[in-house]
């Protein structure tokens, strides 16, 4: 069981992103495929379960809807589950990484996203709160029912909405 997580040294010339379960056709990207994809920036607030905020943030890289457009979700495929390569797994509705809602970033306010802070790629869904945006970012499994990631096994709310304030199970 992961009870802390470890911050990877990950070369982005070695990483990938693999998008698999239940879609038409799985598949994976390197860094370079990645940043061929058609790029895409995020603008706005993002909410930490811990109480802090930061307005006014800019994070550029591809959005979840051109890599689902990709695969082909199967109609069944109602939930994700994101995978660190440090183990760390966290899961979400589909309905919150589509309809321009969730992007895999590698950029920060311009400049390269730090290891510190989930780089070289971390999901972003800035309307949930940010454990849901799982850092060192390896793979988006699709799913047909919902499975609980680290931080809900451990009594996170599963769906994690800010404005609902859903911080732990039983919240509404």
């Amino acid at each position: 069981m992961l009870t802390a997580e470890a911050q990877p040294r990950i070369d982005p010339e070695e990483w990938t992103i693999t998008v698999d379960g239940a879609v038409e056709r799985s598949r994976t990207w390197s860094w370079r495929e990645a940043h061929a994809l058609p790029g895409s920036t995020y603008h706005g607030d993002i909410h930490c379960v811990t109480t802090w905020s930061m307005l006014d943030t800019t994070f550029r890289g591809v959005d979840v809807d051109t890599l689902l457009g990709l695969v082909g979700p199967r109609p069944d495929a109602t939930h994700v589950l994101a995978h660190s390569s440090t183990g760390y797994t966290t899961n979400l509705p589909l309905a919150d990484v589509t309809g321009g809602r969730a992007w895999l970033v590698w950029e920060y306010d311009g400049r390269p996203l730090a290891a510190e802070h989930g780089g070289p790629v971390r999901l972003l869904v800035p309307h949930l709160y940010f454990w849901k945006s799982a850092k060192w970012v390896s793979r988006l499994e699709l799913m047909t029912q919902d499975r609980q990631g680290f931080w809900e096994r451990n009594g996170y709310h599963d769906r994690g909405d800010p404005w609902l304030e859903q911080r732990y199970q039983g919240d509404p």
